[in-house]
């Protein structure tokens, strides 16, 4: 059983003891550091918190550890219940609040939860914000409010989504009329979970019909959560069965898209934030944004608007980080998480699915054949057990075999060359190195993949 503590949150299995495991300990614990972080932070005595879960058994239990952290340092809460992270995100602005907590172990299995903390921007709390927290929670040093300054808790029916839903159908990029006048068929898988709430009142919205497999949410996944090819078998096979025109697949938090084509194939999860960008590129042209192991078919597609793309390390703190400072119109990561800053900073599966509704409404394509038209590229993923080895010996032999690309160090290290690119990442939870290849074809890709394990393998 494991408990992760990191800048962005802590996330673990639910059981066992404190320190060890995701526990109502550790949950009030830490709830109790973010809002001591938040009073030093905003001057307030009593600042106040969004918080908003996923339908996982645990997130009740989870969630009142959190309040009683929180009320009992002197913040004041709104609990939103069930939502979606993006909600979340934007309720903390809407509300005005001064931070966000967000219950959610986004892809992970139904054994584990997370708290991932927002600042009061909506966006995901900084690398010395998350540092600091960690500080305050290991130093233990928190004095609890007394009785005449505890903090309070007010619900926030709806989840906020509502109001969500109502940001997306005002963006000018939103072509409302064109989809309804499209009379898109939909099937929606949301892992029984928050999505089986959003992306039906969001398709209600458009005037999309839909049949939804998975939308109960009730926390028992149907399957592994994580919005892969080789967990959406029932989806594929429903979009063609049904006549649909696609499929949507989201993940238990909803800030990650999958999609299936008309012919029950997998649109590829890279390719989420690339045909969205097409979109937005034609509509308010300017520079992308993706990190260093999304495919490089955003990059292509925006030289061919005439507009700059830039890579990030990975993470989506780091992707916001380099969209603001290049001003993008549009960024996100390759596994189906779009960001469109003309609603807010943070991964949005609701707002890609509107915007890639519009798109193909307005191209009159079906999603193969809008898929045509991108570069083609495959990905293949794979990882390396190093027990017992320096991670950053790897990576330096791996620049050595590599000399000859174009070398990037800004996260792990990556080897560009013409036709194909290797990423090379240490991992901070386990004694592995992750491998990110892309490559014209499937086959290349692993074959690179497995040869690069084979060389980094062989003794020097």
């Amino acid at each position: 059983m494991t408990l992760i503590k990191s800048i962005s949150g802590i996330r673990g299995t639910i059981g066992g003891k404190p320190g060890n495991n995701l526990t109502p300990l550790d949950a009030l614990k830490f709830a109790a550091a973010f809002g001591r972080l938040l009073i030093e932070q905003s001057g307030k005595s009593q600042p106040t918190v969004v918080l908003g879960r996923d339908a996982r058994p645990s997130g009740p239990m989870i969630s009142r550890a959190v309040v009683a952290g929180l009320t009992g340092m002197g913040v004041n809460v709104i609990d939103l219940g069930l939502s979606t992270t993006p909600s979340v995100e934007m309720a903390v602005t809407g509300l005005q609040a001064d931070g966000g907590i967000i219950l959610t172990a986004s892809h992970n299995p139904v054994q584990w939860n997370a708290l991932k903390l927002l600042d009061r921007n909506g966006e995901f709390i900084s690398a010395g914000q998350g540092r600091k927290l960690l500080e305050l929670a290991q130093a233990e040093v928190m004095y609890f409010s007394p009785v005449d300054k505890l903090g309070t808790c007010r619900t926030h029916p709806g989840g906020y989504i509502d109001e969500h839903i109502s940001a997306i159908l005002a963006l000018d990029t939103v072509n409302v009329d064109a989809i309804r006048s499209r009379g898109f068929r939909v099937s929606i898988d949301a892992v029984n979970s928050t999505g089986g709430l959003a992306v039906p009142k969001l398709l209600d919205a458009l005037g999309v019909e839909y049949h939804c497999l998975y939308c109960l949410p009730n926390g028992r996944f149907p399957h592994n959560p994580e919005p892969l090819e080789k967990h959406l078998g029932d989806l594929m096979r429903s979009v063609p069965a049904l006549g649909d025109d696609l499929g949507i697949a989201v993940d238990p938090d909803v800030d990650r898209l999958a999609l299936v084509d008309e012919q029950g194939r997998m649109f590829g999860e890279e390719y989420t934030l690339v045909a969205v960008a097409d979109y937005i590129l034609q509509k308010t042209p300017g520079p992308t944004v993706s990190n260093l192991s999304s495919s490089r078919a955003l990059r292509d597609l925006t030289l061919k608007y005439g507009q700059s793309y830039s890579a990030s390390a990975v993470g989506e703190v780091n992707v916001v980080a380099r969209m603001k400072e290049t001003g993008a119109v549009i960024g996100g990561e390759g596994n189906g998480g779009v960001i469109y800053p003309a609603l807010h900073y943070g991964r949005d599966a609701l707002v890609g699915i509107a915007l890639l509704l519009s798109h193909l409404a307005e191209s009159g394509k079906t999603l193969s054949q809008l898929k045509k038209t991108y570069p083609q590229y495959a990905m293949a993923k794979e990882k390396m057990h190093i027990e017992g080895i320096e991670p950053d010996k790897v990576l330096e032999k791996f620049a050595r075999i590599h000399a000859g690309a174009r070398i990037d160090t800004t996260d792990g290290v990556k080897a560009d060359y013409p036709d194909h690119w290797i990423h090379l990442r240490r991992s901070n939870t386990e004694p592995i190195v992750r491998i990110y290849v892309e490559a014209p074809t499937a086959e290349q890709a692993r074959s690179i993949a497995l040869q690069t394990i084979e060389q980094l393998q062989n003794p020097d």
